[in-house]
């Protein structure tokens, strides 16, 4: 009787809107991530950028498509969830079109090649402005549409479904790589945006709480960041975070080119990219219920240690003289996705119960800036890293080291930042 009512509370805990959001992030996933894990290739290989130019052309999209949900998430709790997902979607669909034309043979007429890295740079911030709206809309519809018993396993679900899309983009990618060409997989990825924006316009409605929500001014929204800002120890805290997810984003950087270069150019780099997704799916669940008792910063330390030890594996076989495969960097991946999927639900649950009513998607969006951080050093910083040491040294070795000594820094000044915390009496 108690696990039936259990089940009941659960069944009752989603609102329509839970599921049409979560929806439209598994298909923008699948945009982003089936773009994302060719763009560094795409534009050194098709496009003809060095490493270090492109890395930093993927550090102006991955950025600020992570950086502007800080501002994004206090516009959508602003003008709403519905607004903010329709502009998002009609923007990312021209924007990912407008990335793949610069690629296109019948569009080359459009762009001159010594202005080719200024205009896709601009393209490249238009396109992260409609990004940066999809992530705290989710993430605050789901806070407003579960309840108190089915929050975790909400996110849990919304992190199943992102990974989802992660899975399935990079397979897409690796189709119409092999089929028609690498340019087109943008096109895909613009179809996908334009079907959610229908989706967002006849379909999604806002949720109940938010249309019962008295609308700040934008001068109140802006002392609303200023108020987050302001607080140290929560900026502390996700200024640490931000070398875990350089650590993570170097998987799209680093790892594409080093398999071109040193396994083969012909190697389904879309679908070992995806095999972390692939995990997570599988897992994330599970996991979910077996690590719901651990404390929040120690599901954090799991997934740091994890991603400073995932990079380590690379290293120590270079060194010892294990062939590095293609089977090696799954095994890389899959341990980083293991704790990966350890703290990052626990993560969007804390940041739910700390915003304030009203606050749920500005909150949500400070979520995003260490993966801004992240992407906007961490692209120049992979492709210098790469150039330096694997291209021109034929040092590959060093570049594992570097990053997974990134992730031992991180861990330990998470530790020292949890020890801290601890003695003021503000974790468990």
């Amino acid at each position: 009787m108690e696990q039936t009512a259990k089940l009941e509370k659960l069944k009752t805990g989603f609102q329509t809107s839970f599921w049409v959001a979560n929806g439209m992030e598994l298909f923008e996933r699948l945009a982003y991530y089936g773009q994302a894990t060719i763009l560094s290739v795409f534009l050194r290989d098709h496009l003809r950028f060095s490493e270090v130019q492109a890395g930093q052309l993927s550090s102006i999209f991955g950025g600020l498509i992570y950086f502007l949900p800080i501002f994004a998430g206090a516009l959508a709790d602003k003008f709403g969830f519905k607004k903010a997902f329709s502009f998002a979607f009609f923007v990312l669909a021209i924007g990912y079109f407008l990335i793949g034309s610069t690629g296109i043979a019948a569009f080359s007429g459009w762009y001159s090649e010594s202005s080719l890295f200024l205009v896709l740079s601009v393209i490249l911030i238009f396109t992260a402005i409609g990004g940066s709206f999809i992530k705290p809309s989710v993430l605050g519809t789901v806070a407003l549409t579960t309840t108190h018993e089915s929050k975790s396993l909400g996110y849990a679900i919304y992190y199943w479904l992102v990974n989802m899309g992660a899975a399935i983009g990079p397979f897409l990618a690796y189709l119409v790589i092999d089929n028609i060409g690498i340019e087109y997989v943008y096109l895909v990825s613009a179809i996908s945006c334009s079907l959610m924006f229908l989706v967002s316009i006849f379909i999604f409605k806002e949720p109940e709480l938010k249309l019962k929500e008295e609308r700040e001014s934008l001068l109140t929204v802006v002392k609303n960041l200023w108020t987050v800002v302001k607080n140290i120890k929560f900026m502390i805290f996700l200024l640490i975070f931000a070398l875990y997810w350089i650590v993570f984003w170097e998987f799209f950087i680093v790892v594409p080119f080093y398999i071109s270069d040193y396994i083969s150019p012909e190697a389904p780099i879309e679908i070992v990219l995806s095999a972390g997704a692939w995990t997570i799916i599988l897992l994330q669940i599970p996991i979910n219920r077996m690590t719901k008792k651990i404390p929040t910063p120690t599901a954090i330390m799991i997934g740091f240690i994890f991603a400073a030890l995932s990079w380590f594996l690379l290293y120590f076989a270079y060194t010892i003289g294990i062939t590095i495969g293609l089977g090696l960097i799954i095994a890389m991946i899959f341990t980083f996705s293991i704790g990966e999927q350890t703290q990052a639900p626990r993560f969007y649950e804390y940041l739910a119960d700390l915003a304030p009513k009203g606050q749920a998607a500005l909150f949500q969006g400070f979520a995003f800036l260490p993966i801004a951080i992240a992407w906007l050093a961490g692209g120049t910083f992979g492709g210098w890293l790469y150039q330096t040491f694997a291209t021109n040294q034929h040092r590959p070795d060093l570049v594992f080291l570097i990053i997974g000594l990134v992730g031992v820094a991180a861990a330990l000044l998470m530790l020292a930042y949890n020890i801290y915390m601890k003695k003021k009496g503000n974790v468990n």
